[in-house]
């Protein structure tokens, strides 16, 4: 038996399996989404087989940027990804920088931070589709009752329903629901710092402000970038909440995911599989720079 064959022959065949189910479950079945999102199959009959399906290459992801449909969902893409990330990144950073000190009743405050988190997406949606209620006046309910009650009747508004930044209505459950595991990831972060850093900066006569600025901070980037790519790729594909909230054919809140959904739903298979792929580049566009980064620091 050959050498390399005894070398990584046992290996391969431990792997085999994971290997076999990635290569079909994963990248076949990408494999067949780009194929699908290459022919002109937008009707049933094509769908199921009755009329034939021809090759088109790119014109279905041409004909879904040449429409105002599609760039508004993009757009609203941009805006909820940003709103989404920027709240749960700013929210979460700050609430693990006051529980990473001696706090009396801190364990309670993590266990409520983190709670929104147990919630599904679905369930969460729900409550907040009563909470930002459109409605005005006598007939407001939800955030806008509140604030009548309260006598901020100015802060009343549409929220979701607003044509063009109602998305970022939406953002702030998805805010609610994942600072707290942004917290959690800093918090582990902040706790990871070796004591002995901490000693010698103040030893050094660094202030505490100074101490975070030049020691802690510096050493949180693995912790920022992991969060900015798992929030930044789960807003990108965020769909149930959003459905939750909204509806499929409501204009206003309308996302490539949401696009997919209803492409799909009419029998409209290449424009669904031309949705897809086009968040799945999106998505690897922000992931693998990350990916490479990381192999590059492990090298070292």
């Amino acid at each position: 038996m050959p050498a390399s064959l005894r070398r990584y022959g046992p290996p391969l065949l431990l792997i085999s399996p994971s290997l076999i189910l990635v290569g079909v479950f994963v990248y076949l079945l990408i494999a067949q989404n780009l194929w699908m999102a290459s022919t002109d199959n937008h009707t049933a009959a094509q769908a199921n087989g009755r009329q034939p399906v021809a090759f088109v290459f790119l014109q279905n992801y041409i004909d879904l940027f040449s429409t105002q449909a599609f760039r508004h969902s993009m757009s609203n893409l941009l805006l909820f990804t940003a709103a989404f990330l920027v709240g749960a990144m700013a929210i979460g950073f700050v609430w693990a920088w006051l529980l990473e000190r001696p706090l009396a009743g801190g364990r309670f405050f993590q266990t409520v931070y983190l709670f929104p988190m147990a919630i599904s997406f679905v369930a969460s949606g729900v409550v907040w589709r009563w909470l930002l209620n459109s409605n005005q006046g006598e007939n407001a309910s939800g955030l806008n009752r509140l604030f009548q009650m309260v006598g901020l009747d100015f802060l009343q508004n549409p929220w979701w329903n607003n044509i063009t930044f109602g998305i970022l209505a939406i953002a702030l459950p998805a805010v609610w629901q994942l600072s707290g595991y942004v917290m959690a990831l800093f918090l582990a972060g902040f706790r990871g710092v070796p004591d002995e850093l901490r000693e010698a900066a103040r030893v050094d006569g660094a202030t505490e402000m100074q101490m975070y600025r030049h020691v802690i901070f510096p050493q949180l980037t693995p912790v920022l970038m992991s969060a900015l790519v798992i929030i930044a790729h789960m807003s990108l594909k965020s769909f149930d909440l959003i459905m939750s909230i909204s509806k499929p054919a409501n204009y206003q809140t309308k996302v490539p995911a949401v696009d997919m959904f209803v492409f799909k739903s009419s029998y409209d298979y290449a424009n669904a599989a031309a949705v897809g792929t086009i968040l799945l580049l999106v998505i690897a566009v922000l992931i693998v720079p990350y990916l490479i980064h990381q192999s590059r620091e492990r090298r070292r």
